[in-house]
């Protein structure tokens, strides 16, 4: 039987005070999500002053980003380059700010960022996901 990584709970806190501390540094409100290999919650967290539409945007995007198994920027490329297709995929979210999150080149589970403009998103998302990688 095989085995695999799995996201713990540890893991995601992780990933989301680092992705924090990016926002922090740069004075963006945003709302943080972690959610498992399946696409299902396991963290959230967002800022008092964050508007509430953040909310199910950072946990969609979280989840697209599981399900494609890459990031959401790729869709929101995409759209931009006239592929229009990736509007009709079910769960897209064609905005930068949700990237799978990986252990050993398998994905674990996938990171929500809403808030901010999109490129700032994505460097939020980033951030904290190089948090995975660092014990």
């Amino acid at each position: 039987m095989a085995s695999k990584p799995v996201l713990t709970l540890e893991d995601a806190k992780r990933i989301a005070t680092a992705a924090q501390a990016e926002a922090q540094r740069n004075d963006w409100r945003v709302t943080i999500a972690v959610v498992d290999d399946g696409g299902h919650l396991l963290y959230l967290q967002r800022n008092h002053d964050t508007q509430f539409g953040s909310l199910e945007t950072a946990i969609k995007k979280a989840h697209a980003a599981v399900a494609f198994q890459r990031p959401t920027k790729s869709s929101e490329d995409a759209v931009q380059g006239g592929r229009l297709i990736h509007l009709a995929l079910p769960g897209v979210i064609p905005a930068e700010g949700g990237v799978p999150l990986l252990l050993d080149g398998i994905v674990v589970g996938g990171l929500g960022i809403s808030g901010v403009r999109s490129p700032q998103d994505g460097q939020i998302a980033s951030a904290g996901a190089a948090a995975l990688t660092k014990s």
